[in-house]
């Protein structure tokens, strides 16, 4: 079994073609298109979802069976279909396509898997046992969408807002440093209790301290 490099791909705007039109093809599109893809599905049928998404121009169609060739300018592909036969072919194709592929449930002729994720607004945690068990990987995610709320969507935002501050005002501050001041516990429950606007007065008073330092 490879051992997976982690990248998060910006896909605004990026050819992405997903073969297959059921509910597994559905999930995938789903994600695809929260983050701004331009999906084509091709498939000689699509379950209602897709055919929804379809008829509010979410995503272009092509509705027959996959083609050779059908994988040209994409940057990403997405094989569900239930035909291992046709899974393999698209498998074969993404050499000369130049293109990302992932072949749902066969790790082995994919170039990337998925993994499970936990967001929080800019926060994403991703969870992998590199094809092994996606289902310990849903219950993991499972584990820490208990333990990561809202809240650390909300300090984002102000860690955000401070070291936009901090640098109109020319202060670098160390990377060390930030550790240092990024007390979470303190801060997630000072946001718990509706303090937010303290928690960056907090922040700027103590990284004021270190004008003048490194990088950040």
């Amino acid at each position: 079994m490879s051992s997976y490099y982690p990248i998060f791909l910006d896909l605004k705007g990026r050819r992405c073609v997903v073969v297959g039109g059921g509910s597994v093809a559905e999930r995938k599109i789903g994600m695809l298109l929260e983050h701004q893809a331009s999906v084509t599905v091709i498939s000689p049928t699509l379950c209602q979802g897709l055919q929804h998404l379809a008829e509010q121009g979410a995503i272009q169609t092509i509705i027959r069976n996959y083609h050779t060739g059908d994988l040209e300018e994409a940057f990403l592909v997405i094989a569900a279909t239930d035909d291992p036969c046709i899974n393999a072919a698209i498998a074969d194709q993404r050499g000369k396509q130049r293109a990302l592929v992932n072949v749902v449930d066969n790790p082995e002729i994919s170039d990337f898997i998925v993994p499970a994720l936990v967001r929080r607004g800019d926060i994403t945690i991703a969870i992998s046992t590199a094809g092994k068990s996606p289902a310990l990987a849903r219950k993991i995610r499972a584990e820490l969408e208990k333990n990561f709320g809202a809240e650390y969507a909300s300090l984002v935002r102000l860690v955000n807002e401070v070291r936009s501050e901090l640098k109109s005002r020319g202060v670098t501050v160390h990377g060390d440093d930030w550790q240092e001041v990024l007390d979470l516990d303190s801060l997630i429950e000072m946001i718990r209790a509706g303090r937010a606007e303290e928690v960056k007065a907090i922040l700027l008073h103590n990284l004021n301290k270190l004008e003048g330092g490194g990088t950040k």
